[in-house]
C-alpha cells in the first residue's frame, strides 16, 4: 500500500521528495523547555540510485524503504558546531515501505504535514 492508497495526508511535494530519496524533517515537542526535538525520515538509497546519480539524474522509487530517527538537542547548542553535545536519540525505526512509514509515524504521533525540507527547519543535522 502506498501513501496515495492509505488515506494519509502527505502533500504531493513531500511524497515526491521521499520517493526521490530526499530527507525530510519535522520539529516535534521536546521533553523540556530547554530542549528541541526533531524527527527525520531518511529514505534508503540503492545501487540503482547510485547509478542514476552517476548518470546525472535522480531516480524515483515507490518501493523505497526508510529510516526514521527522533533526536532531541540542547536548545542553547543547536545553532553551533557542538550541537551534538547533550543530544539524545529518543527513538528510531526502519520502515520497509510507504505503508509502514505511515504506521510508524502514526505510532509516534507525528503528522505528515509537519515535515519540511531540512533547509526549512532548524534541525542541526
Amino acid at each position: 500500500m502506498s501513501f496515495m492508497n492509505d488515506g494519509s495526508d502527505w502533500p504531493t511535494d513531500k511524497r515526491t521528495a521521499l520517493r526521490l530519496g530526499r530527507r525530510l524533517v519535522a520539529e516535534v515537542p521536546a521533553s523540556r523547555p530547554d530542549r528541541r526535538a526533531f524527527v527525520e525520515i531518511r529514505p534508503a538509497r540503492s545501487e540503482p540510485d547510485v547509478q542514476a546519480r552517476d548518470e546525472g539524474w535522480v531516480r524515483s522509487d515507490v518501493e523505497r524503504s526508510f529510516r526514521l530517527e527522533h533526536w532531541e538537542y540542547d536548545r542553547e547548542r543547536i545553532d553551533g558546531f557542538d550541537y551534538d553535545i547533550g543530544s539524545a536519540l529518543i527513538g528510531s525505526a526502519d520502515a520497509p515501505d510507504e505503508s509502514e512509514l505511515s504506521t510508524v509515524l502514526n505510532a509516534w504521533g507525528v503528522q505528515p504535514d509537519l515535515f519540511v525540507y531540512p533547509w526549512e527547519s532548524d534541525d542541526p543535522r
